[in-house]
């Protein structure tokens, strides 16, 4: 995480991240870095569906239609709370990290959006206990932040 850190404080570019099943694990780990203050607004963790409605305005029908464990569900996770917390880059998690099936979705089936110059949503099938799936899934946001923000830097 302090590479990614770094690169945020070194650029100027803000972060904020919207977590469900993570349930806060990346936010602790970017705010545990020393620095970091200076780029990072916050995070929302929206664990429940009704919260997910509440704090970040997403329909009842679109939860309803796709499931909280889905790629749109995770589109506006992190486009919603990039606008929310007034940053330039958000990241979302959204997924099921056990012990069952959740929305028909098999233990292992996560969605990580990440809202940046545009809007981009990964879909993993990654196994382990929950707290392994949680850690597997910030360490590929992390690896996918840091990509982005790189192709980005390249282009301007």
């Amino acid at each position: 995480m302090n590479e990614l850190a770094e690169l945020l404080i070194e650029k100027g570019i803000t972060i904020s991240s919207v977590e469900s099943f993570t349930v806060g694990n990346f936010a602790t780990m970017l705010g545990s870095i020393p620095g970091i203050s200076k780029v990072y607004k916050g995070s929302l963790i929206t664990y429940q569906s009704e919260t997910k409605e509440r704090l970040l305005s997403i329909d009842h029908a679109l939860i309803e239609k796709y499931g909280v464990v889905s790629k749109e569900i995770a589109t506006l996770m992190c486009v919603n709370g990039k606008s929310i917390l007034d940053t330039d880059l958000c990241v979302s998690f959204t997924g099921n990290a056990g012990p069952n099936a959740m929305e028909g979705k098999p233990v292992g089936e996560v969605y990580i959006g990440i809202a940046y110059q545009d809007v981009v949503v990964y879909k993993l099938n990654l196994t382990g206990s929950r707290q392994e799936i949680a850690s597997k899934a910030v360490e590929f946001a992390k690896k996918k932040i840091i990509e982005k923000i790189n192709e980005n830097l390249k282009k301007n």
